[in-house]
């Protein structure tokens, strides 16, 4: 009888990345927080890349044209492109977190989607101009 009475114990899973990203409907300020941790870790995977570039920019006028000729590719313009995203989206994200430390008046529902929105807005116009840049518009 005792037995009978009980009620079933809830079963707790953990939750994958799929249900995060498709079943789940975030709101921008969790998208921006996403997007902020997604920037800095490909920034980090690509350090070494990145680091490559910048050598060969630098060590000579000789090692500069051959990095010119290995830029023009659309292919590495398209990975630059991707991480320059990062950076302006990481910079930007990250001036949003500093400021909400400092006034925690920003960490309200209605001012995180707020300043979420700014920095979508902000680091787009930002990427939109490097991509300019990037692929000879100016």
């Amino acid at each position: 009888m005792a037995e009978a009475a009980k009620k079933p114990r809830p079963v707790i899973r953990n939750i994958g990345l799929g249900q995060i990203l498709f079943a789940y409907r975030l709101p921008l300020a969790g998208r921006v927080s996403i997007g902020h941790r997604v920037s800095g870790a490909l920034m980090f995977i690509f350090l070494p890349f990145l680091l490559y570039l910048f050598d060969q920019s630098l060590t000579s006028e000789l090692s500069f044209e051959v990095f010119k000729g290995f830029l023009s590719s659309i292919i590495i313009k398209l990975v630059v492109l991707v991480l320059g995203w990062a950076f302006l989206f990481h910079f930007c994200a990250g001036v949003r977190h500093l400021c909400m430390d400092f006034n925690h008046e920003l960490t309200g529902k209605q001012q995180g989607k707020s300043t979420s929105l700014v920095v979508v807005t902000v680091s787009s116009i930002l990427t939109i101009a490097f991509a300019a840049k990037l692929f000879g518009a100016f």
